[in-house]
């Protein structure tokens, strides 16, 4: 699949902003006031920045209002109303703290339980998808959770806890690309299917469908060399999880090192969100002899 610059920021900002809001919500800053304050700030502006990346994916974003209206069928639709609904929540929660200085803790436990939601969305957009084999898979919903989870506690600085959803993150992350390597073998589709001539024995490409680029090889048959792919796995492992986890657990960390922390994360994670799209082939791809 083609890496749209805007889905890898929406992914990667509004998970760690739902993520961050959760850890707010079960537990707030005790300092409380200007604090929460700014937490919450961050986590808004996370999130929508997040939310309106993806607008900027839509061919006409001021349609976008329209997609709500599918909740019934559409997880795109759900994770757009859930995500109005937590922000409404959490505003709400967060103004309670920082103007009255009260605890809210089940107004907190709901807008942390609606960002969860607001997250499992989100994934639930990828891994309905059985036309993309690599995403259709138990551990994409799972991925984003920990991702938005241990990014979220690292903004929080909640590091113990973080560095050891990082580790949980690790072993996910790489069995979801040893499984997602084996998905599209395994998942039955094949040339023959693809062009629906399998009745006829086994399908060889002779020469292009046509002779001309078109938005189906643009969008859906993308590819990356299996060698850039390994570094940049290495690459998005050692910064996303590795650094931020062994200094967590190895170390006290201060400001600045919670902030190198923090940055290598997100960086990490934005190289990762490039391979979960770069990597995904779509079944389409067979029908013009990619795989």
């Amino acid at each position: 699949m083609h890496p749209a610059p805007s889905l890898i920021v929406f992914t990667t900002l509004s998970g760690l902003g739902f993520g961050l809001m959760v850890w707010l919500g079960i537990d707030p800053p005790e300092k409380g006031g200007w604090v929460m304050a700014v937490f919450a700030l961050l986590a808004l502006a996370l999130a929508g920045i997040g939310l309106l990346a993806s607008l900027w994916h839509l061919g006409h974003p001021e349609r976008a209002w329209r997609a709500l209206s599918q909740w019934r069928s559409s997880w795109l639709s759900r994770e757009g109303v859930a995500a109005i609904v937590t922000i409404g929540v959490f505003t709400l929660y967060s103004g309670i703290i920082v103007l009255q200085g009260q605890p809210a803790p089940l107004l907190g436990g709901l807008a942390a339980l609606l960002a969860l939601v607001t997250i499992g969305c989100t994934a639930m957009i990828y891994a309905q998808l059985r036309s993309v084999p690599r995403w259709h898979d138990p551990l994409t919903p799972l991925l984003f959770l920990l991702y938005g989870l241990a990014g979220g506690g690292l903004l929080a600085g909640k590091i113990t806890a973080s560095a050891w959803l990082l580790v949980a993150l690790g072993i996910a992350q790489v069995a979801a690309w040893t499984r997602g390597d084996k998905a599209l073998a395994q998942s039955g589709s094949t040339m023959e299917t693809a062009t629906g001539l399998g009745h006829l024995g086994k399908v060889r490409l002779l020469e292009a469908p046509h002779t001309g680029g078109n938005y189906l090889l643009k969008e859906m048959a993308f590819r990356v060399g299996r060698k850039h792919a390994a570094k940049l796995r290495m690459i998005a492992l050692g910064l996303a999880v590795v650094f931020p986890a062994a200094a967590g657990l190895m170390t006290d960390p201060k400001h600045l090192l919670g902030g190198l922390m923090v940055i290598a994360h997100l960086t990490g994670v934005l190289t990762a969100r490039w391979l979960f799209y770069a990597e995904a082939e779509h079944v389409v791809g067979l029908y013009y002899g990619k795989r």
